[in-house]
């Protein structure tokens, strides 16, 4: 271990029973929830700080509905006592919500963002995050991607959507690296 532990925040991002709907089907990386566990797991054995951002959509059609069945957190990463949950209703964690506060209350000026999905709330939170001037680590294999189709109806494959997120937003917003290389630099 190194000499002082990470005061980073660990923050995992609208990680709910939602995104196993069939609408969010193809995703190229399924085994990211493993890897925020992973994190998860490093992060409370550290005693280190850890905030959950839970999506609740207004829109009742929306898999995130807030009074839907499909709602909660998923159970494998669900918050224990003393690890905040920061409720959303807009695609960004930023908007709307407490976690600037939380952040800002917490004196964290870098985080490490995990979880769904990298093309939607993940890269809206990072650009806004960057814009509100904090360094996020973001662990590539901590996050997903589904197919996107254009209103030309092109379809692009989740892989795709995914490695160019990521490119986009390791190239100027976000430190991306991998979850070994987040555990190596806390640990």
């Amino acid at each position: 271990m190194k000499d002082q532990p990470s005061p980073i925040p660990l923050v995992i991002l609208d990680v709910q029973d939602a995104i196993d709907r069939p609408n969010w089907d193809g995703k190229n990386n399924p085994g990211y929830v493993a890897v925020i566990q992973r994190l998860l797991d490093l992060w409370r054995s550290n005693d280190w700080p850890v905030l959950h951002v839970k999506h609740d959509e207004r829109t009742p059609t929306s898999s995130y509905y807030v009074h839907g069945p499909w709602n909660a957190i998923k159970e494998v990463v669900a918050p224990i006592k003393g690890e905040a949950v920061i409720i959303k209703h807009e695609n960004c964690a930023f908007i709307g919500t407490e976690l600037d506060a939380t952040l800002k209350g917490m004196k964290a000026k870098q985080l490490v963002l995990t979880g769904v999905v990298i093309h939607n709330s993940m890269d809206a939170t990072v650009r806004a995050g960057k814009a509100l001037g904090y360094s996020i680590i973001l662990p590539s294999d901590a996050t997903t991607a589904v197919p996107v189709v254009g209103a030309n109806g092109k379809t692009w494959d989740a892989k795709t959507v995914y490695d160019l997120t990521l490119a986009i937003l390791g190239d100027e917003y976000a430190d991306v690296m991998s979850s070994d290389e987040v555990i190596a630099q806390f640990t």
